[in-house]
């Protein structure tokens, strides 16, 4: 029993050492960001000796935010939602075949986790150039293809805890395919849903490199905004204020969702 209650405390005392380990940037960048510029350099563990507002204004202007806000949803809000639809859709298309071709392609889609961006930046970058899709449009298509890899395979490992009588029911109760799997089907894949949506909107909202590539400046999202380091200046404040601007939307929405997205990775990796 005294062995027991030492584990329990140990385990205990471990998980409120990673706990304040994991939201020490946060505190770091949240309490910084209402500081002046002087006083992040001479003070930056502690809380501000004058707390300001300033530096969300100031940052609020320099991002264009409204702009770059609008930009930001509009990419992200598509691009997940595209995901969902097409990705929701070869899962149960592959779960639901058993043919080899089938199993050939699902690995396809799970090999293509393993493939770095970075070594289809370039020639991504020409073909879409040559065909004049250098522009929002072409970046959530873009996105489809890097997201679905890992959409499929949470959606493909979902489809195989759902049984197929519920397919066979639906076509006799006289349910086309289409029917079967947006009324019937796609209802019960929520938990896996809100996953891929948590998942891929995180990585969309916070992605510099493939907007970097591809977005004008009129068509910047909020991370190509983020211009507040020079050669001979470095504005921590203002930098600090707009990361906190930028990522209170999907930390909101993160834990709104948290019960689904833990669900849904369980159901969509386990079975």
């Amino acid at each position: 029993m005294k062995e027991k209650k030492r584990n329990r405390l140990l385990l205990l005392i471990l998980g409120l050492f990673l706990t304040l380990l994991w939201l020490s940037p946060f505190y770091l960048m949240f309490v910084n960001a209402f500081k002046t510029k002087n006083d992040i350099f001479t003070n930056i563990l502690g809380f501000p000796t004058e707390w300001t507002l300033d530096n969300f204004v100031q940052a609020f202007i320099d991002l264009d935010f409204a702009n770059s806000l609008f930009n930001s949803v509009l990419v992200s809000l598509l691009s997940v939602g595209i995901i969902i639809i097409f990705s929701s859709m070869a899962g149960y298309a592959l779960a639901r075949n058993t043919s080899k071709l089938s199993a050939v392609l699902f690995m396809i889609f799970v090999a293509a986790m393993l493939i770095p961006f970075q070594s289809v930046m370039i020639p991504l970058v020409s073909v879409f150039g040559q065909v004049d899709m250098l522009n929002r449009w072409g970046l959530i298509f873009m996105y489809l293809g890097f997201g679905s890899s890992l959409s499929i395979f949470l959606y493909h490992g979902a489809m195989t805890g759902i049984s197929k009588s519920l397919d066979e029911a639906a076509i006799i109760d006289g349910a086309n395919k289409w029917q079967l799997f947006w009324k019937i089907i796609f209802p019960m894949l929520k938990p896996i849903s809100v996953t891929v949506m948590i998942l891929n909107l995180i990585w969309i909202w916070n992605d510099y490199l493939l907007p970097s590539l591809v977005l004008s400046a009129n068509e910047a999202t909020i991370p190509l905004k983020m211009f507040f380091f020079g050669q001979y200046t470095k504005q921590w404040h203002l930098a600090l204020a707009g990361l906190t601007i930028a990522i209170i939307p999907v930390i909101i929405i993160y834990f709104i969702a948290q019960k689904h997205i833990i669900k849904g990775v369980s159901e969509g990796a386990v079975k």
